[in-house]
C-alpha cells in the first residue's frame, strides 16, 4: 500500500537471502529489467548507491544491509513505453536535446538526480511521479543551475510541474531518453505509469 501522510514507511529487516545488492540505479534498473522479460518476481534489492538509493536514507555499507537494524521499504516502479517499447525505471527519466537549448523533460521517482535536489517534495511510494517540462532561456538555465543543487529552483514561469501516476508526452525532434542515466535513444513519444509497490528495497 502506497504511503499515506503521517504513516511509518517500511519496518526493520534485513535483505533476504534471495536479494540482490545493487550499487547504481542502473544496476537496479537491469535487475528489474531481467526479471520482467523473464516473467519472475523482482528479487528484493539491497540498496548501496545511486539517486533512489540516496532518497531512501541508504548508508552505504553493506553490512548493515544484512543486520536487523536494516529498513526494509515498499517503493514504486515505473513504467515507460519510449516509441512503444517498454522500459523501466527506478529514480528518474531524463528527455533532451541538450541541457543548454530545447525543452527538458524529468520524471521523477527518487528526490535526487545526481548533485541536483530536483523534486524535494517528492517520495518513492506515494504512487506517483513529479514531471518537469522546461524550456528556459539560456541565461535561465545557468541561473537554475545552483538552486537545482538547494531544491529551490521552483517556482519558475518557464518550469511546469504536475504530480501524476501516468502521463503521455510528445517530444520534439531529436530528443534523446535516458533512464537513470542510460541512454535509450531517441523518441518520439513517451507513456509513462507508475506501479504502486512493485518493489522492495531494504537500506
Amino acid at each position: 500500500m502506497t504511503i499515506r501522510k503521517g504513516e511509518q514507511w517500511g519496518q526493520p529487516g534485513p535483505l533476504p537471502a534471495d536479494g540482490v545488492v545493487v550499487h547504481s540505479d542502473i544496476e537496479a534498473r537491469a535487475v528489474i529489467t531481467e526479471a520482467r522479460r523473464a516473467s519472475r518476481d523482482i528479487p528484493t534489492l539491497g540498496l548501496l548507491g545511486g539517486d533512489l538509493a540516496r532518497t531512501c536514507g541508504s548508508m552505504g555499507v553493506l553490512d548493515r544491509l544484512h543486520r536487523d537494524e536494516a529498513q526494509t521499504l515498499p517503493v514504486d516502479l515505473c513504467e515507460v513505453l519510449v516509441d512503444g517499447a517498454l522500459h523501466f525505471f527506478v529514480a528518474h527519466l531524463v528527455a533532451r536535446r541538450s541541457w543548454l537549448r530545447g525543452p527538458i523533460v524529468m520524471a521523477m521517482n527518487a528526490q535526487y538526480r545526481g548533485d541536483w535536489n530536483v523534486a524535494p517534495k517528492s517520495h518513492p511510494n506515494d504512487g506517483k511521479i513529479e514531471v518537469f517540462t522546461a524550456d528556459p532561456s539560456l541565461g535561465d538555465r545557468w541561473k537554475a543551475l545552483p538552486r537545482l543543487k538547494t531544491g529551490t529552483h521552483l517556482p519558475h514561469p518557464d518550469i511546469s510541474l504536475e504530480r501524476t501516476s501516468g502521463i503521455q508526452v510528445d517530444l520534439a525532434p531529436g530528443t534523446k531518453v535516458w533512464l537513470d542515466g542510460e541512454s535509450v535513444g531517441p523518441a518520439k513519444t513517451m507513456s509513462i505509469r507508475v506501479v504502486p509497490d512493485a518493489l522492495t528495497v531494504v537500506v
